[in-house]
């Protein structure tokens, strides 16, 4: 089994039940959840928006190889209704973003996938909820 962190956010609808629901679909599709921060309101990070966030970060242990683990995310994302991802830096209102913020101890560089998460130290909204659950 792998230990993975993902950082959840959401922003538009009913944000902490989009939080909730992806967190279930994360124990169906990916493992177990064993560890979970509390919920963060914060304001939108490299863009402007009326509507603040909730964010929250959980360690799952997961069986699924790093690729695999994108691919489900993703698809988790598409589920509850996100529409595209941010390209470029150019950020927007969503109704959910989940980011592998880290996986085990591996470190990849690939156009598709960076792990450590490339921003996450550079986002309170990420490395407050994150160091909540950190061992």
């Amino acid at each position: 089994m792998h230990t993975v962190y993902l950082s959840l956010g959401a922003n538009i609808g009913n944000r902490k039940r989009t939080i909730r629901e992806a967190i279930e679909k994360i124990e169906e599709m990916v493992g177990v959840v064993v560890r979970q921060s509390t919920l963060y309101e914060t304001k939108p990070w490299g863009f402007e928006s009326p509507n603040d966030f909730i964010n929250a970060c959980i360690c799952v242990e997961t069986g699924l190889l790093p690729h695999q683990l994108l691919l489900t995310t993703q698809k988790i994302e598409k589920e509850l209704g996100r529409i595209g991802k941010s390209v470029n830096q150019e950020y927007h209102d969503r109704v959910i973003d989940i980011d592998i913020l880290l996986y085990d101890d591996l470190s990849i560089d690939e156009p598709d996938l960076k792990i450590p998460h490339p921003l996450m130290n550079e986002r309170d909204f990420v490395m407050k909820p994150l160091q909540e659950i950190l061992k």
